[in-house]
């Protein structure tokens, strides 16, 4: 037979070193005799003879080895080669297949790569990773991955023997590798085997990839993620027409795998009646697992549901490997995890959050990541994702890397994944991790362990410019969503539109609020007259950021104790406390955040191993206080002057700040383009006062709409015998006033009863 080959080039596929293994393998058109032909190879390491198969022609043609016993080769007279297949004896098991070098694939074009180079391929998810695809009538999968410094890059899988001489892959344009490979479908468990210039081999996970395998495995896994039928198309038209920052956000914040957990024994069930993999919660707690996203749809929806919430804030649920991080080191960031089920799975959850008027919103994590060797670190065998210098590239106190963000494909990778929870989950906001950590270039480090800007500043101005790309482009596609910024130093402009030069985010959250109100609660109510401008001072910067008030999970872990631990005095006081506190939370300007368990009073610090102290809700005052949160969410949602301005200036007065003496506060919430007002005072001692004067804006009987002092809440039931006449005695520079029981330790909203007045007025008449 005539060569059609040189050594080398069978080499360099042998050893795996070839850039473009479609050069060499699969079919080539030659002329034999001076007619056209076929040649076809293929390289099957384990193969010990392999023909050529045409179904069509019913035809079966041998191959010969050349140059190496697994290297085969034959020659095909014709002008046409239609689809063949290759029939391959291994030992005593023959198999026939498609051969994957029979397929170029136009999946990835020069356009995508053009776009992808630049930063600007918003849907990248939709080409790189793995995508099942059909290609001149074969089903398969397509896989294309970046690793632009990699000598060679294969495919490595279950359907393969984890071989990376089987599907070596080419490399396109900008360092991407694409191959597709017939017959391949749903459940393929698969991983990259990436090569550097000396050959050091990389064994990684899918970066695009749609699920992963539960830890501690860490191959990606083929999935369909348009599979799912989606029944929340009502809720997510009404989401494109709805301003959220005018309308109520109580959002219950919720780590879902350590909110409630079922026995490792009981299997939880699809609806098909198959049995979902049984994942534990640790090696500690080998009885126990994690609830999946079907049963905590179940479960947690009716649960917040019935607390008057308006969103679910999850935790990160992108894969991580180490549960002890919370979900905040993330390995894949295109998958949701496999703790607690299938892709599939969470859209349901996201599903049936939307059927019962339940936004989801997700925690975001584009600011770090760990140094885990299936992951992100050290890619293609050189700092790709990541910085170079660790004085950049490295987060020393969190053990994590930090992304490049001056680099166009990593920020790509980025933005579009911010995308692709609101594309595929149909998510309803983000809520970004540590923004401080990525704006500020010396964050948590000292002098000499960073490297400053162009401008000899601390300003990370590459990050900024992410932030701002990413915000432009979800709410380009997305109106109607929430870009949330935990950030928690001065930034200017964080919450303010792209186009006039903030970061585009559309809440931040008040840290400085947060923490001069558990400041303030923590101390003994005598020592709070000192300390009055913890409760005021708010309000001196609150509409220079539209801001949401958050008590989070950072509050209640690390020694810092529950929020009922933080509390003085007894325990009937603490609970007091505790109500005061969230009903000025609530009463106060800004949309709310609260961590769970924190509904009901657990004594104990927050455990990720663990799950929550249910059991409290047998005892009265914790049964009470979760009946309390249902009752200030109800009120919340249903005035609108306590949602409708918080961050314009006419939705709030002070009636009066200054009674440091008492540690009293008084105020106005005003509805926009509407005349209703709600008044509320807070007394944030266990001193009662009778007749407490407090000037009102109109004439009439103010009813007592919330007494935090209640006796169904496990109050010492004082208060105003359900509401009270104004007085023609000008007083706080109002026209009109009302004399109050103001209770211990409590919160009372007062609002003006219309009709009551207008009858009475009419009488008088």
């Amino acid at each position: 037979m005539t060569m059609t080959i040189t050594p080398d080039q069978v080499e360099r596929i042998v050893w795996n070193q070839h850039q473009d293994p479609f050069e060499v393998l699969g079919p080539h058109a030659i002329e034999q005799d001076g007619k056209p032909a076929w040649v076809v190879r293929a390289y099957q390491p384990h193969a010990e003879a392999v023909w050529v198969v045409c179904p069509e022609e019913r035809t079966e043609y041998p191959m010969q080895t050349i140059h190496n016993p697994h290297f085969f080769e034959c020659v095909i007279s014709g002008p046409e080669l239609t689809n063949y297949q290759l029939r391959i004896k291994e030992g005593e098991h023959e198999r026939v297949i498609y051969d994957p070098y029979a397929f170029r694939s136009p999946y990835m074009t020069d356009f995508d790569i053009h776009l992808f180079t630049e930063g600007n391929h918003h849907r990248i998810y939709e080409k790189l990773g793995a995508h099942l695809t059909e290609m001149n009538g074969v089903k398969g999968v397509y896989f294309a991955v970046w690793a632009p410094n990699a000598r060679n890059v294969s495919v490595l899988g279950d359907f393969n023997y984890w071989d990376g001489r089987k599907h070596q892959m080419r490399r396109i344009g900008n360092g991407v590798w694409e191959l597709f490979i017939p017959e391949l479908g749903i459940g393929a468990h698969y991983k990259y085997e990436i090569k550097n210039p000396a050959g050091h081999i990389y064994e990684k996970s899918d970066p695009y990839g749609f699920q992963q395998e539960a830890r501690p495995k860490t191959a990606s896994i083929v999935t369909d993620l348009d599979s799912y039928s989606w029944q929340d198309n009502d809720w997510m038209e009404q989401r494109r027409h709805t301003e959220p920052l005018t309308k109520p956000i109580s959002v219950y914040e919720c780590h879902l795998g350590s909110w409630l957990h079922a026995a490792s024994a009981e299997p939880s069930r699809l609806p098909d009646g198959t049995e979902e993999p049984v994942v534990v919660v640790s090696e500690l707690k080998p009885g126990a697992r994690f609830l999946t996203y079907r049963e905590l749809a179940a479960k947690l929806i009716p649960y917040v549901k019935e607390l008057g919430f308006t969103h679910i804030e999850l935790l990160p649920i992108a894969e991580h490997p180490f549960d002890g991080s919370w979900g905040y080191q993330v390995i894949g960031h295109y998958a949701c995890t496999s703790r607690y089920g299938t892709p599939q799975d969470f859209m349901y959850f996201v599903d049936q959050c939307h059927q019962n008027g339940i936004g989801v919103i997700v925690d975001w994590v584009p600011g770090h990541f760990p140094k885990d060797g299936h992951g992100l670190a050290f890619f293609d065998g050189t700092h790709l994702y990541e910085h170079a210098d660790s004085r950049k590239g490295e987060h020393k106190e969190w053990g994590t890397l930090v992304f490049n963000y001056s680099r166009n494909e990593v920020r790509n990778y980025l933005v579009a994944n911010a995308l692709f929870w609101f594309d595929k989950y149909h998510i309803d906001g983000i809520r970004v991790d540590a923004v401080a950590s990525m704006l500020y270039l010396d964050y948590c480090r000292k002098d000499g362990e960073w490297v400053a800007n162009q401008y000899g500043g601390r300003e990370n101005i590459e990050a900024a410019d992410f932030l701002r790309q990413m915000n432009h482009v979800i709410f380009s596609y997305f109106p109607g969503i929430l870009s949330i910024a935990e950030e928690s130093t001065s930034w200017p402009m964080v919450s303010w539109p792209t186009y006039v030069g903030g970061l585009g985010f559309n809440l931040k959250w008040n840290m400085g609020w947060m923490h001069d109100m558990l400041d303030y609660f923590h101390m003994d109510p005598w020592f709070r007259q000192f300390h009055q401008n913890n409760v005021t001072f708010s309000m001196w910067y609150n509409h220079s950021e539209n801001f949401m008030l958050a008590l989070s999970h950072d509050e209640v872990v690390h020694g810092k104790s529950n929020m009922i631990g933080k509390m003085p005095g007894d325990e009937w006081q603490k609970f007091a406390n505790l109500r005061c506190l969230y009903s000025y939370m609530f009463a106060h300007p800004g949309k709310k955040t609260l961590f769970m368990s924190m509904e009901f009073g657990q004594w104990s610090e927050w455990n990720v191993w663990g799950d929550l102290e249910w059991h409290l809700l047998q005892y009265d005052p914790h049964q009470k206080l979760k009946q309390f949160i249902s009752t200030l969410n109800s009120l919340y949602r249903s005035e609108p002057a306590l949602y409708t301005q918080d961050f314009a200036e006419p939705g709030f007065e002070w009636i009066d700040c200054s009674d440091n003496r008492h540690s009293v506060v008084a105020f106005v919430r005003r509805a926009k383009d509407s005349d209703e007002f709600v008044v509320v005072v807070c007394n944030f001692t266990p001193q009662p006062h009778s007749h407490y004067r407090v000037g009102v804006p109109e004439k009439g009987f103010y009813k007592e709409v919330l007494n935090s002092d209640s006796r169904e809440y496990g109050g010492s039931n004082m208060g105003n015998l359900g509401g009270k006449w104004t007085d023609d005695w000008a007083y706080h520079n109002r026209p009109y006033s009302i004399d109050l029981c103001l209770p211990p330790l409590a919160t009372l909203v007062l609002k003006i009863d219309r009709e009551k007045t207008a009858a009475a007025l009419a009488g008088n008449g």
